[in-house]
């Protein structure tokens, strides 16, 4: 057999080459993707490589008697080895593309003239992620390319355009009482029910709502406890439900109220069973508007596996608690983005019913830009 390497930028390019080169009888024995660094390791540029090779020798001839009928010959199809290697070069063209983001990301950033260095470091020190700060680095050079000058108040406007632009699509705002139960879901320690709280305050205050609360925090009697706590100084009426039936009997005894708060336990949602346990004590049927609680003093990642771990639920925005407490609010619009969810409020300290935002766009990139950059 004849056999000859090829490499090529791309898997497209190598297999025309083996074609131009050994015909359409060629089979490919390999693929792989090689990488070579140029200057001095800086550069790694990835490349495909392709081993492929044709048969030279004259296939046998086979003289087949006529008065017996063989079956057809069928070539076996190895589906395992071509699914593993579809996915393999999936993986490789993601990889790709990831890398070529990231260089470009670092080549926008590490040309950046002196007078935006202090404000793309802030906005890194928001822990606002690559891709915002790059596409806001694009619009400040295009913006230095008309102008010789750029002043701090330019920069921000600058930047808050842009993130109107990613933002300005997603729901903004808090409850719309247009449905009558409310379910609230987070992880445990990220303040769900004084986020409750606040909330049921606010529609009993404002709205002047009759409502109740609907407890499945089992788990913890302090849990419990508090709320039942918020619920009497609201003079609104609890149910704790252990199982769907006792949602059932809740439901039915809350038939005469305008708006029902659902608190549901405080679980690790990283494990799979929880998140099981909750499909089948709660429906989440067209009647219940559902919100995301979650920390903004928690990990970027962590945060990121519990909204995963919610995909299938209906979340309708997120609620993020604790931006008194961290010094950087960036994966906030972070999360925002990846997940194409909006917001309904965030939270500002323990206070009820104070201590709560409900979300407009322009409110929440005028907190993003508040202290050095103002």
């Amino acid at each position: 057999m004849k056999m000859k390497k090829y490499i090529a930028p791309s898997i497209n390019e190598a297999m025309k080459q083996v074609r131009a080169d050994l015909g359409e009888e060629a089979v490919i024995i390999s693929s792989k993707v090689v990488v070579k660094k140029k200057f001095f390791g800086l550069i790694r540029e990835k490349n495909f490589e392709v081993l492929a090779g044709i048969d030279e020798m004259e296939p046998p001839t086979f003289i087949i008697p006529e008065q017996k009928n063989f079956p057809p010959i069928v070539p076996a199809k190895d589906e395992h080895h071509n699914e593993g290697n579809v996915s393999e070069l999936m993986e490789e063209i993601s990889s790709l593309k990831e890398i070529l983001n990231s260089l470009k990301q670092e080549s926008i950033q590490s040309s950046l003239p002196d007078e935006l260095k202090p404000f793309v470091d802030f906005l890194k020190h928001q822990e606002l992620n690559n891709e915002l700060i790059t596409d806001i680095c694009d619009e400040l050079f295009a913006h230095l390319k008309t102008e010789k000058e750029i002043s701090n108040q330019e920069m921000v406007q600058i930047a808050k355009n842009v993130l109107h632009k990613k933002f300005f699509m997603l729901p903004m705002g808090g409850l719309s009482y247009e449905k009558k139960y409310v379910c609230v879901l987070g992880p445990t320690g990220v303040g769900k029910t004084t986020t409750i709280a606040k909330m049921a305050a606010r529609s009993v205050l404002e709205k002047k709502k009759k409502i109740g609360f609907i407890t499945t925090d089992t788990y913890r009697i302090a849990a419990i406890e508090q709320l039942k706590t918020y619920a009497n100084l609201l003079q609104a009426p609890v149910e704790v439900v252990y199982n769907f039936n006792d949602y059932q009997v809740a439901i039915e005894k809350f038939a005469h109220l305008d708006l029902v708060f659902i608190d549901t336990a405080g679980r690790n949602y990283k494990e799979v069973k929880y998140v099981n346990d909750l499909k089948k004590l709660i429906s989440f049927d067209d009647e219940v508007e559902s919100y995301l609680v979650l920390s903004l003093t928690a990990k970027e990642r962590d945060n990121e596996t519990i909204i995963e771990q919610f995909s299938e639920f209906p979340i309708e925005k997120f609620i993020f608690t604790k931006a008194d407490e961290t010094n950087s609010i960036g994966a906030m619009y972070n999360l925002m983005f990846k997940y194409n969810k909006g917001l309904a409020y965030y939270t500002t300290g323990q206070e009820v019913p104070e201590d709560i935002e409900e979300a407009t766009l322009e409110k929440i990139l005028d907190i993003f830009f508040q202290g050095e950059f103002k």
